[in-house]
């Protein structure tokens, strides 16, 4: 069974777009939402705000969590769960250099997006986006980070 990839991505929406970005994976030019991996350490919510800094030089506001997908890469079986928060951005840095792989940002309609299918990055863009209009919303708090340490000292003491 292959490994499990824990992501993050981010849905904003202004004036009937959306914020997504352009990045070359595997040598192909392909679109996807601000996302990225979950580093050691760091928390959902950090992890989001994080790469939409990196991939986009927009500070992400998260205000809840649209969706979460699990997925399977049909030709190389990787598999990825990954939590969609919605919100807003602000203070925009367009001095700041994209990250690496990231060719620009764009902000597209729905409609855009579908008429781009062949180049979006994998299924979970659209989805996102069509559950984020559909209403989907949790709180941004519903994943806790455990500690494992402060746990195991809790357990210590029962």
């Amino acid at each position: 069974m292959s490994e499990l990839h824990l992501t993050v991505a981010a849905v904003i929406q202004q004036r009937g777009r959306y914020l997504v970005v352009e990045e070359l994976v595997g040598g192909r030019a392909v679109i996807n939402q601000p996302a990225g991996h979950v580093e050691a350490g760091e928390t959902l919510r950090e992890a989001v705000v994080r790469e939409m800094q990196e991939e986009t030089a927009w500070q992400f506001v998260p205000v809840a969590i649209s969706g979460i997908y699990l997925w399977q890469h049909p030709e190389n079986g990787e598999r990825f769960l990954r939590v969609v928060f919605c919100g807003h951005c602000q203070n925009h840095r367009a001095e700041q250099p994209l990250d690496e792989g990231i060719l620009r940002t764009l902000w597209l309609t729905r409609k855009e997006l579908e008429a781009r299918h062949d180049q979006l990055r994998s299924p979970m863009v659209l989805r996102a986006i069509d559950d984020y209009k559909a209403g989907s919303r949790f709180p941004v708090n519903m994943f806790q980070q455990l500690d494992v340490e402060m746990l195991a000292e809790r357990a210590q003491v029962v």
